[in-house]
C-alpha cells in the first residue's frame, strides 16, 4: 500500500498549538484536491505547549514526537525518512505557507524538474525578519550560486529519490535544493503565497542566522572543492610559501647588499611564519585529499551520481 502514496506531505512543529489543527484542515483539503494517495507527515521537535495534544484526534495523520527540541533540519530529515510518497512536499507549521500551492509545486515538477523550491514573492514578514532573509539570500547568490530567489522558502517539491544518499544536519534544510543540484538534480522555482503569522511566535534569530551562514560556508566548499580539497589547501600552501620566500630573498638581499640589520626587522619572522603556514596547509590538503577518497570508497560510492543507463 505504500508504494501507491503520491504524496507526503512533511512538516516541522514548535510549539504550534494554535495552529496545529487549522493547519492540518487545510493541508487535508488541499490535498484530496489533488486526488492522489497521500500522507500528512507532523514532526514535533519537542514542543512544551499543547502542540501534541491538539494534535490527538486528527486523520490521516503519522507524527513523529522528538525527546527534546533538534531543530528544524533534524525535524525535516525525520520526516523525510518516515515518507512514502513518491514526491515530498515539506512546509513551514505556522501557517504562513498556503497548502494550495502544493499543486503548484507539482505543476511545475511536471515539466520534469527533481525539486521544485517555493519563492515568497511577497513576503509577509517583519522588516528584521526581511533584511536577515535579503541579506542570507545575497551571501548565497555569491557563495553557492544556485539560481533560486528565495531559498528560506520551506515549502518545495521533492522526488523521494532525491533523498537515498542525503543526510541533513544542522541548518541545512535552507540548502537542500542546492545540495541536490550538486549531485545533478535539476532544480525548478515557482512564486507562491505568504500568510502573516496569526498565532505563535517566530523561531527565528540571530543564532540560527550565524549558523546558516556558517553551514553556507561549508555548501560553497563541497560546491567546489570537494573532489580536489588539495587544490584549495595546496594552492593556498604554496601561495603563502612563495610569499614567505621572496620576503626572505628580499631580507638576505638587504643584509648583503646594503647591510641592514635584521635583528630589528619583523620581516623575516614574517617570511618564515608565512612559509610554515604554506606547508601546513599543504600538508592538511593531502590529509583532506585522502581523507575524501577514503570517506566514497567507505560509503560504497563515487563522487558522482548517474541519473539513468540505457542500452540499445
Amino acid at each position: 500500500m505504500n508504494e501507491e502514496l503520491y504524496l507526503s506531505v512533511v512538516v516541522p512543529l514548535y510549539e504550534e498549538e494554535g495552529n496545529v489543527k487549522e493547519l492540518h484542515r487545510r493541508i487535508l483539503e488541499a490535498c484530496q484536491a489533488i486526488g492522489k494517495p497521500f500522507e500528512i507527515i507532523f514532526v514535533d521537535d519537542g514542543s512544551k505547549d499543547k502542540t501534541v495534544e491538539n494534535c490527538k484526534g486528527l486523520s490521516p495523520l503519522t507524527l513523529i514526537k522528538f525527546r527534546k527540541n533538534f531543530g528544524q533540519t533534524a525535524s525535516f530529515d525525520a520526516g523525510i525518512k518516515q515518507a512514502k510518497g513518491e514526491i515530498i512536499i515539506t512546509m513551514d507549521g505556522d501557517l504562513q505557507n498556503d497548502p494550495k500551492d502544493i499543486k503548484l509545486l507539482l505543476e511545475k515538477m511536471a515539466e520534469g524538474f527533481d525539486v521544485v523550491s517555493g519563492w515568497r514573492f511577497h513576503r509577509k514578514d517583519s522588516l528584521s525578519k526581511k533584511v536577515f532573509s535579503r541579506t542570507a539570500n545575497l551571501l548565497r547568490k555569491i557563495l553557492i550560486q544556485d539560481n533560486i530567489h528565495d531559498s528560506g522558502c520551506s515549502l518545495k517539491a521533492f522526488k523521494r529519490s532525491c533523498f537515498e544518499d542525503v543526510d541533513l544536519f544542522g541548518e541545512m534544510h535552507r540548502f537542500m535544493p542546492a545540495l541536490l543540484e550538486l549531485q545533478g538534480y535539476s532544480v525548478g522555482e515557482v512564486k507562491v503565497s505568504h500568510h502573516p503569522r496569526t498565532a505563535g511566535v517566530t523561531k527565528y534569530n540571530w543564532k540560527r542566522g550565524m549558523k546558516g551562514f556558517v553551514d553556507m560556508i561549508s555548501i560553497w566548499f563541497w560546491r567546489k572543492y570537494s573532489n580536489r580539497p588539495l587544490h584549495l589547501f595546496g594552492g593556498a600552501g604554496i601561495t603563502l610559501s612563495v610569499a614567505g620566500s621572496l620576503i626572505l630573498l628580499w631580507m638576505l638581499i638587504d643584509k648583503i647588499v646594503f647591510g641592514v640589520q635584521l635583528s630589528v626587522r619583523i620581516w623575516p619572522l614574517v617570511g618564515i611564519f608565512l612559509i610554515l603556514v604554506g606547508v601546513q596547509l599543504f600538508v592538511f590538503g593531502l590529509l583532506a585529499d585522502i581523507m575524501l577518497k577514503n570517506y566514497y570508497k567507505g560509503q560504497g560510492k563515487m563522487n558522482y551520481n548517474i541519473k539513468e543507463i540505457i542500452k540499445a
